[in-house]
């Protein structure tokens, strides 16, 4: 068998392959254990001046993590439910603090588990053939990998938006929210990592000399036509509850109000409630702490029902037609959202 990712040291660059093509190069629990301490020895080696990491085929950058297995071993009672997001969360950290120039290729499908594997490096640079999400309260789950620190870092009530409704994004739109650092059309992004890995590193400067050769290839990604819609987003996101953008929306009227309720209406009550307040509350807090609170509310839903039922619905049985319980907002206690945000003493997630 091929393996799931590849490692490669080239001109200075240490390169990673995500090599699922046939699964949107979905994240497994083993390429996170292999992504993990190869990046750790990649900080200190003095030969490696920065790293590229891209994913294989021309359909996906990463969509994902491999959420079906963690399905499974919540339905056999597997500790995967337990190990896959520690260890996630703990490589995403990895990628927030790396010393050195980061560059993603996002030249594909870019959701979930591929977001934290790309959005806190140095540079994120999106093709044409993008197509940005967090999709998760579609499957019972929350928008984490780091969701409550970058989404709350996009323009105005954005990041809420993205966050409840899974809304899809185009180049020129991740590039409005901040998601994305250059535009790269797709047939230029081979060229741009031969560059990268053909580089002069001379200078001693790593990230001025990845700035200029990004900045080199970079162009306008056209209009966005999220710009179209920030006021509204701001308005109507800027509440203190689920039930009140809902209302808000309802007042709003127009066509893009219409289409946010009914991508609203589809999704876990529990988990719009959960993203919420993880937002709100990931503002006010540093990366690790954040971190911290994602992997409380990622085992409060592993315990729970909608994140079996989404998947159910999503990966296996394909219905899309998912039995959310509670099955209404109303019926979402405040009490069980803040039982989901509550220390899980020694099972926290730690950092070395």
């Amino acid at each position: 068998m091929e393996a799931e990712i590849l490692f490669e040291e080239k001109g200075g660059v240490g390169l990673i392959t995500l090599n699922r093509p046939k699964a949107l190069n979905a994240l497994t629990l083993g390429m996170i254990r292999e992504m993990d301490p190869k990046l750790q020895a990649w900080e200190t080696d003095d030969s490696i001046k920065a790293i590229v990491i891209k994913g294989a085929g021309e359909k996906a950058f990463c969509a994902g993590g491999d959420v079906r297995a963690v399905w499974d071993a919540g339905k056999s009672g597997g500790d995967l439910t337990k190990e896959f997001f520690y260890e996630e969360y703990i490589l995403n950290r990895r990628i927030h603090m790396f010393p050195k120039p980061y560059v993603a290729l996002l030249d594909g499908i870019t959701m979930g588990g591929g977001v934290g594997l790309s959005v806190h490096g140095s540079h994120r640079v999106v093709s044409d053939r993008l197509l940005f999400a967090m999709p998760e309260t579609a499957i019972g789950l929350f928008p984490d990998v780091g969701g409550s620190w970058f989404l709350n870092k996009c323009p105005g009530e954005s990041g809420m938006y993205l966050a409840l409704t899974g809304a899809r994004l185009k180049a020129a739109d991740a590039m409005a929210v901040g998601i994305g650092t250059e535009y790269v059309p797709s047939e230029q992004v081979a060229e741009l990592e031969q560059a990268l890995t053909s580089a002069d590193w001379s200078t001693g400067d790593a990230q001025a000399v990845v700035d200029k050769i990004v900045a080199g290839f970079a162009q306008d990604a056209g209009a966005a036509t999220i710009d179209q819609n920030f006021d509204t987003i701001d308005r109507c996101f800027a509440k203190d509850s689920v039930e009140e953008i809902l209302a808000t929306l309802e007042s709003e009227g127009g066509e893009f109000a219409a289409e946010t309720l009914k991508f609203l209406s589809k999704k876990s009550p529990t988990s719009m409630k959960l993203s919420f307040k993880q937002l709100r509350e990931g503002r006010k807090l540093s990366f690790d702490d954040c971190m911290t609170m994602e992997y409380r509310l990622s085992q409060a839903c592993m315990a729970g029902h909608d994140f079996y039922e989404g998947i159910r619905s999503v990966l296996v049985d394909k219905d899309h037609n998912p039995a959310w319980n509670p099955a209404t907002l109303e019926d979402v206690s405040d009490a069980a959202v803040d039982e989901a945000f509550e220390s899980l003493g020694d099972r926290d997630l730690r950092f070395n």
